[in-house]
């Protein structure tokens, strides 16, 4: 720092003052230069533009050390203002000709959904990115949503980033415990930090599932990793017509009274939003925009008119379906000309063996998911199109991908309009039952889900589906860059094999930001992936793939790529099943492997373990090396267990929960669970006295309203009052509901309510006796058969005092149903979970896990 001298009298005090502050100031900047040194950060490596000082001065940082230090003050301070200078640090903005960047992927769809890689389902918005860019057919996903999520943001192995699973199932070791550490900063982290406006619209999924309380912490939402500005959802999916929806860590409810809105919409709606306003406050400033809607994951909730664009077109059957998409594939050039259809799997039925009703409700159910799948690519579209409107599309990398793992069989072989069912174990729900919702059929009374078959068709032209990490049905992803101010191959296709990893250095490539070295004051892990900016120029598009190696492993289903060459698990259960099949207990040594060459056969259709057991186990032993490296071990292959596991949260080790008064929002993970296990509602009331003030409530009416409740349409209970009268309501899966009603309105004053339930354990989802109490006397007596056993809910909350979101039991009320009487004290009591010794086992396995 200089400061110009006025005065030569060193004697006077405010002259002494300024001396030591001189010295002191000369000593903090000599320590902060041989900072500056150490670090390897110098003013030579930075673009600076205007006048230093000046308000509208900019630079760039070499960004191996974030946030970089405090820049040194250039002015001149004296005493007095007018005898100073004021100088303000030039604001950072990123290398000359860094370009904006969209990053889009949308949800469960595998590589023969879309029509831009020869699906039937028309996606003219990346068709768009495609033909003005690049389509890449040997690009890779995880097989599974959050850790596909994980690893596109950060640049690293799902496992290195503790997302070894979804974070529903997170255990306690370094690859499973759903937490991206601070040794692994986001894509946005790195480019906030060196001048991007950064934002997130849609799927979250990267959130541990124990955090998404609203009191936080919140360094693990997506405003804490690095983006200015969220808008969507925490978790694996939710409801499009009623979701459980945030912006920044608020929660919000945009739904309330307008009876069109569809969350599919509002995402591209509050995008475009967005990039108005960064338009008009820093129209120079670049964008990191990263747009994850959630279709196509269930529930399947598309507006009506996309529904009604494909009826009819899949009364063909998903085996007709499957032959021309892969015609389509071959026409397109998107699959080599030799690639093999791989076999239709024994345990699927083939469309011509179903009855006529089976064939009504399966065309309904594509009919639904395809109008999903375009719905979802229309409003990207919308997004895309507001770019070009800015006239910024030319200057703006666009990448898109076709899924985050293949399509989804957690639809079960027939389908459900209520994924619930599936979810709790219920896997064959019959037909006829199924056929009661088909006009409704995504709409908000449903929350639906297709057959697998028609997942294994959308994953043309390769076996399986999502969850399964070994074959590409669960990997294999479309995927279109275009960045017209750079690629000029428009059109082109390219065969390297690279994987949601490559992702991030890749636009640090094109951005020219390193990886840091350092993200306050913590050394980083080193960036996984490699570049694929080699890839961008026609006279590239045939040099060999720069990535090598790359391993896959999910729930103990495994992969190792290397060099044309992939040995694969065989999965011992499909994942229609759901976690319930018994699994191999050596999860190292149990497993089946098979051998293909894909440098000769694409769709992993011959199978040549047999043939050549020492490439087999070269590639085996690479993997132990590549898990090692990355944080894969212990292997697991049990998923409902996970589940199950007990995770940091507000109610580990607590039995007894006591609220008062109204509260709302609070996560099921918050909540005390009422699964496999007796418990005890204990509501303290007051009732107020009529009031005969014209205009008020008469002397006839009565206190109503919700008391406490968890879940909503799709399963979940709730305790109320109707019309003065006590009543509780479990809602199983939305399959049956039941009642327990006190007969008469409770009198003003103060009341003491109970629901005691006691469960017939051991076991999941048993059945038990429920008994309503009101101020010690007996109301209502009810025995179940069965209750939930494993979710209840994934994103309907716990709620004290209102129902938010949707209600137990549309026929009685609906939402908000304030209590309009005074809840005293609201006091939950939950018993042991209630377990067969083998399931009792299997929990203290996963619990070890967990508590390690």
């Amino acid at each position: 720092m200089t400061r110009t001298r006025h005065d030569d009298d060193s004697s006077r005090p405010e002259s002494r003052l300024l001396n030591r502050r001189n010295r002191l100031l000369c000593g903090t900047t000599l320590i902060a230069a041989y900072l500056l040194c150490a670090l390897g950060t110098t003013s030579l490596a930075q673009q600076t533009t205007g006048t230093p000082g000046s308000p509208g001065a900019t630079t760039t940082i070499d960004g191996k050390y974030l946030p970089p230090p405090p820049p040194k003050f250039g002015g001149d301070i004296n005493l007095q203002a007018s005898q100073s200078k004021p100088y303000w640090p030039a604001r950072v903005v990123p290398p000359k000709g860094a370009p904006n960047v969209l990053l889009i992927m949308t949800d469960d769809q595998g590589y023969g959904v879309s029509g831009t890689f020869g699906g039937v389902i028309p996606t003219p918005a990346m068709d768009r990115i495609a033909q003005a860019g690049l389509r890449y057919t040997q690009f890779h996903s995880t097989a599974l949503c959050s850790p596909t999520r994980a690893a596109l943001i950060t640049g690293r192995n799902h496992h290195s980033v503790g997302f070894g699973t979804i974070s529903e199932q997170a255990t306690g070791y370094p690859g499973y415990d759903s937490v991206i550490g601070p040794e692994s900063a986001t894509i946005a982290t790195i480019l906030k930090q060196n001048g991007y406006a950064t934002s997130w619209f849609g799927k979250n999924h990267n959130t541990p599932s124990y955090q998404y309380g609203v009191t936080g912490p919140f360094d693990q939402w997506p405003i804490g990793m690095g983006f200015d500005y969220f808008y969507g959802f925490l978790g694996g999916e939710t409801d499009q017509w009623t979701p459980y929806l945030f912006r920044n860590t608020t929660q919000v409810f945009p739904w309330v009274g307008n009876p069109r809105y569809n969350l599919t919409t509002d995402l591209a709606d509050d995008a475009i939003a967005h990039l108005r306003q960064l338009n008009a406050a820093a129209p120079d400033q670049p964008f990191f925009l990263y747009y994850v809607p959630g279709g196509t994951h269930s529930p399947h909730q598309p507006t009506k008119e996309w529904i009604d664009k494909f009826k009819g077109k899949f009364d063909m059957g998903w085996n007709e379906l499957r032959e021309q998409i892969f015609a389509n594939q071959k026409r397109l050039g998107v699959i080599p000309e030799n690639t093999q259809l791989t076999p239709w799997p024994d345990d699927l039925k083939k469309w011509d063996t179903l009855t006529a009703d089976e064939k009504k409700l399966f065309a309904r159910q594509a009919e639904v998911f395809a109008g999903y799948a375009a719905y979802t690519d229309h409003e990207i579209g919308r997004v895309i199109q507001e770019v070009q409107d800015q006239g910024k599309l030319d200057d703006t990398l666009i990448i898109y991908i076709s899924g985050d793992n293949g399509t989804s069989a957690e639809g079960t072989t027939v389908g459900t309009p209520n994924q619930y069912t599936a979810y709790n174990g219920i896997l064959d729900l019959p037909v006829a039952e199924q056929l009661k919702a088909y006009d409704a059929w995504g709409s908000a009374a449903t929350y639906p889900h297709m057959a697998v078959a028609w997942s294994w068709a959308f994953d043309t032209p390769f076996k399986w589906t999502k969850q399964v990490a070994s074959h590409f049905g669960g990997t294999r992803q479309g995927m279109a860059i275009c960045w017209p101010n750079r690629i000029k191959d428009a059109g082109g296709i390219r065969t390297q094999f690279h994987h949601m990893i490559d992702i991030v250095p890749t636009i640090l490539e094109v951005t020219g930001i390193p990886a840091p070295l350092m993200v306050n004051g913590i050394a980083q892990k080193p960036i996984e992936g490699v570049g694929m900016t080699y890839t961008f120029d026609k006279s590239s598009a045939n040099v060999p793939s720069a990535r090598t190696t790359q391993y896959f492993e999910m729930w103990g289903n495994r992969a190792i790529y290397h060099d044309g060459w992939i040995a694969a698990t065989t999965p011992p259960a499909p994942p229609w099943l759901l976690g319930t099949a018994k699994m191999p207990t050596d999860v190292v040594n149990g497993y089946k492997w098979e051998l293909y060459n894909i440098a000769e056969d694409y769709s992993e259709s011959n199978d040549i373990a047999a043939k050549m057991p020492d490439k087999l186990r070269e590639l085996q032993e690479l993997f132990l090396v590549e898990a090692t490296k990355y944080n894969v071990f212990p292997l697991d292959n049990s998923v409902l267990q996970r589940v199950l596991a007990p995770r940091p949260s507000a109610t580990a080790g607590r039995n007894i929960f006591t609220y008062s008064g109204e509260l709302s929002g609070i996560p099921t993970s918050d909540a005390p669970s009422i699964l496999n296990r007796s418990y005890t509602i204990t509501a303290e009331l007051d009732i107020p006295g009529a009031d005969t003030t014209v205009g008020r409530a008469g002397p006839q009416d009565s206190s109503e309203g919700m008391i406490v409740t968890l879940g909503g349409r799709f399963g979940g209970y709730g305790l109320y009052l109707l019309k003065g009268k006590p009543v509780f309501v479990y809602n199983l899966a939305d399959l049956e509901r039941f009642r327990w009603e006190g007969k008469d309105a409770l009198a003003p004053g103060k009341h003491t309510i109970v629901f005691d339930f006691k469960y017939d354990g051991p076991g999941f989802g048993k059945g038990g006796t429920g008994i309503l109490k009101v101020d010690d006397k007996e109301a209502a007596t009810s025995k179940v058969p069965h209750t939930l056993p494993f979710i209840m809910s994934i994103d309907e909350t716990f709620d004290v005092g209102v129902d938010t979101r949707t209600g137990v039991e549309d026929k009685d009320y609906q939402v908000p149903f304030r209590f309009t009487g005074k809840l005293d004290k609201l006091t939950v009591k939950v018993g042991p979970v209630q377990l067969t010794s083998q399931e009792h086992q299997i929990i203290r396995h996963a619990r070890a896990g967990a508590n390690n």
